[in-house]
C-alpha cells in the first residue's frame, strides 16, 4: 500500500475519470486510443501517460466532442484542444484533473502553475471551495480504493495546507477584532485531518473575529485553560475520523460538563462522525452543522 505507485489498473483508470472499464475496452479496441501493456497473466496495465491521454480524452468528450473525432487526432494535439476548451470553459473538471497529475506525478509546479491559473479568475476562497473542496472529496475515494497511496494524499494535501496558511496569514496581518467573543478552534485526540478547520479558521478571521488556532489532536483537559482568559467562547471541532461512534456520545458528554459551564461558551462540530449521533439529544450549546458554508453563515 504505501509503495508509490507508477502504473494502473483498468479499475484505478476508471476510478480516477469516471469512465466505466468497459467503455475503456471499447474505445482501446475500435479506436486504438491507449496502449496499455500486459502482465505475465495477461492483465491490462497503465502508465502515467495512458491515464493523462485518457484524463484528457474524457474531458474533450465531456465537452462535446465526439470520441471519433478525437480518435482522428494526432496524440500532440489533444492537449492543445484540451487548453483551448478549457479557456472558455465554465465547469472545474479540467483544473481538479490537472491537480490530479500534479498528485500522481509528484509534480509541484503543475500545481503551482494550475493554482495560478485558476488565481487570475478567482478569489482563494472560491478556488477553495470550487476546486479544493471536490478535489479532496474525490481523493478521499481514490485512497479508499487503494487507486493512490498515502503518499500522494499527503503530497497534495501539504500543498493545499500551504496556500491556505499563506492567504490566512494575508488576513491576519489587517484582521482588526473589535468583539469579545473569541473562537477556539481545535482537532480531537487522534484526529489528525485539519484542512477543514483551517479554512474554518481563514473564514472567522476574515469576518473579523478573533480566532485561536489549536489545530491537531487536543486532549479534552487542556481546553480548560481557555476557559480562565475569555468568557465568550465558541469551541469549534471537526470530527473526521474522531472520537469514534462509540466514544462519541461520551466524549459531548464530557465536554458539556467540563467546558460548558456558562451560558457564553458553546461547541460548533462538523464531521462525517455526526452521522453517529442524535442530534435531537445534544444539549443546547453544541451546535452541529453539516457543511464549512453553513457553518460561515453562522458567524
Amino acid at each position: 500500500m504505501n509503495n508509490i505507485k507508477s502504473t494502473f489498473s483498468i479499475k484505478d483508470l476508471e476510478n480516477l475519470t469516471g469512465i466505466k472499464a468497459h467503455t475503456i475496452r471499447i474505445w482501446e479496441k475500435r479506436y486504438n486510443l491507449l496502449q496499455p501493456e500486459r502482465t505475465d497473466t495477461n492483465i491490462r496495465c497503465y502508465s502515467l501517460g495512458n491515464l493523462q491521454k485518457l484524463l484528457n480524452i474524457s474531458y474533450l468528450n465531456n465537452n462535446g466532442y465526439k470520441i471519433s473525432k478525437i480518435a482522428s487526432l494526432d496524440s500532440m494535439d489533444i492537449p492543445n484542444l484540451v487548453k483551448e476548451v478549457a479557456q472558455n470553459d465554465q465547469t472545474n473538471n479540467h483544473a481538479i484533473d490537472t491537480f490530479k497529475l500534479a498528485m500522481l506525478n509528484f509534480d509541484q509546479k503543475l500545481f503551482y502553475d494550475t493554482y495560478e491559473g485558476l488565481e487570475k479568475e478567482k478569489t482563494f476562497i472560491e478556488i477553495f471551495y470550487q476546486d479544493f473542496m471536490p478535489l479532496l472529496s474525490q481523493i478521499g475515494v481514490l485512497w479508499q480504493t487503494d487507486t493512490i497511496t498515502p503518499a500522494h494524499e499527503h503530497f497534495l494535501t501539504s500543498l493545499i495546507r500551504q496556500k491556505i496558511l499563506i492567504n490566512t496569514e494575508k488576513i491576519q496581518s489587517k484582521n482588526q477584532v473589535d468583539t469579545n467573543k473569541v473562537f477556539v478552534l481545535y482537532l480531537p485526540d487522534n484526529e489528525v485531518h485539519e484542512l477543514g478547520l483551517m479554512i474554518i479558521n481563514h473564514e472567522i478571521i476574515a469576518k473579523g473575529h478573533q480566532s485561536i488556532f489549536l489545530g491537531q489532536s487536543v486532549p479534552l483537559h487542556s481546553l480548560k485553560d481557555i476557559l480562565g482568559y475569555y468568557d465568550d467562547i465558541t469551541f469549534v471541532s471537526y470530527f473526521t475520523v474522531k472520537p469514534e461512534k462509540e466514544g462519541l456520545k461520551k466524549y459531548l458528554n464530557d465536554f458539556s460538563d467540563h467546558l460548558l459551564t456558562k451560558t457564553s461558551v458553546r461547541l460548533w462540530i462538523i464531521g462525517r462522525m455526526l452521522n453517529d449521533i442524535d442530534r435531537n439529544q445534544l444539549p443546547n450549546q453544541i451546535s452541529p452543522f453539516d457543511t464549512i458554508e453553513s457553518l460561515v453563515k453562522n458567524l
